[in-house]
């Protein structure tokens, strides 16, 4: 069971970071791509998760499995797919000199300024992000961050899957 979560777990946070990375260096490095887009992606990655437990399920119970082992399978799927995000990040920003948050800044506030923000919005919002900057710098406040972004998606699909394959005809194993 464990090589099934840490198989699948590293397959998802891979598929996942490196779908990010790519709308990131597609948008000329631009780092202000759609939230969606995103987030899709990451529900792309994590549909690992229900191939984990379908496989657990299928191959090592016989085609059935309760809720509470299924949903653990896809607790840790999506915990190692937290970690490998969080790590494969780490080592993106470190190869772009932790360039991301200035990028971010920027791109940001030349999207307000066009939008017609000006004035004294413009210059909280600066203060804001400038903040944020400092903030991202900390690894101690970016690790968590960064596992907070796509945990929470894991978990949902987690459940959702552990739901959905406790019935053994949804998607019934094969003879």
């Amino acid at each position: 069971m464990s090589r099934t979560i840490l198989g699948y777990g590293l397959l998802s946070g891979a598929v996942i970071i490196v779908g990010i990375i790519i709308t990131i260096v597609i948008g000329g490095g631009a780092p202000h791509s759609s939230v969606w887009l995103g987030y899709l992606i990451m529900l792309v990655g994590l549909s690992s998760i229900l191939l984990a437990i379908k496989q657990h399920r299928d191959k090592v119970l016989g085609g059935v499995i309760k809720f509470w082992p299924a949903f653990l399978i896809g607790l840790g799927v999506a915990v190692v797919a937290s970690l490998a995000y969080v790590l494969i990040w780490e080592v993106y920003l470190a190869l772009t000199h932790y360039s991301f948050m200035e990028q971010y800044v920027a791109a940001t506030l030349a999207q307000k300024k066009a939008a017609g923000l000006s004035g004294e919005a413009y210059a909280k919002l600066a203060a804001d992000l400038e903040a944020m900057k400092r903030s991202y710098a900390n690894p101690l406040y970016r690790l968590p961050m960064t596992f907070a972004e796509i945990f929470p998606v894991g978990l949902l699909v987690a459940l959702v899957s552990a739901a959905l394959l406790r019935n053994p005809r949804f998607l019934p194993a094969r003879a």
